[in-house]
């Protein structure tokens, strides 16, 4: 009896490590394709986001990518950042693209949610996201439930508040951090 046991343990054992090494394996093949697909997320989200756009220019400060956006005279006219948080379920990565004076967000795109199908997964919607163009980012974006009284504010998304919410505060922590690291 004690040796089917070990024996039991042992294939197992051994079936698991095979498994691991072979998962490992096919997302070392994948990495690469992966952070490709995430950069051509990020530039068509630039040029979605800021048509005058002519030229990127990735600049890394304290391990974080900014985005430098120049027109075809090669003035700089915004910024791009990615930030992320948790959402209702799980992370949520936001790209968003600023003037270069960091006073207007000239939009956001979802680049990565798993929000639930049909309620936090409208986040990625125009109608929700299509509020965050021009908005005055001097002072905080706020999120209600309700109509929007104040220039500054989102109308969150129906049954979906934490979503929304999550939205506007990773929106939030983003200018503030790309503020921190551009030391504006």
């Amino acid at each position: 009896m004690r040796k089917s046991k070990f024996w039991s343990v042992l294939v197992l054992t051994l079936i698991s490590c095979i498994c691991g090494f072979f998962l490992a394996w096919v997302f070392s093949l994948a990495k690469d394709k992966i952070e490709e697909n995430q950069k051509k997320s990020i530039k068509r989200a630039v040029y979605n986001l800021c048509p005058d756009c002519e030229r990127i220019e990735e600049k890394t400060i304290q391990g974080k990518i900014i985005y430098c956006l120049y027109d075809k005279k090669n003035n700089l006219i915004g910024y791009g950042f990615c930030s992320e948080g948790q959402g209702y379920q799980e992370k949520i990565e936001v790209f968003f693209v600023v003037d270069k004076d960091i006073k207007k967000l000239k939009g956001i795109e979802i680049i990565e949610s798993k929000e639930t199908p049909g309620l936090g997964a409208r986040i990625n919607e125009g109608f929700f996201k299509n509020q965050f163009k021009e908005l005055d980012i001097t002072s905080s974006i706020k999120c209600v439930k309700h109509k929007k009284s104040e220039k500054n504010q989102i109308q969150a998304i129906t049954s979906a508040t934490i979503s929304s919410k999550a939205v506007v505060s990773i929106v939030n922590k983003g200018i503030k951090k790309l503020k921190t690291l551009l030391g504006k």
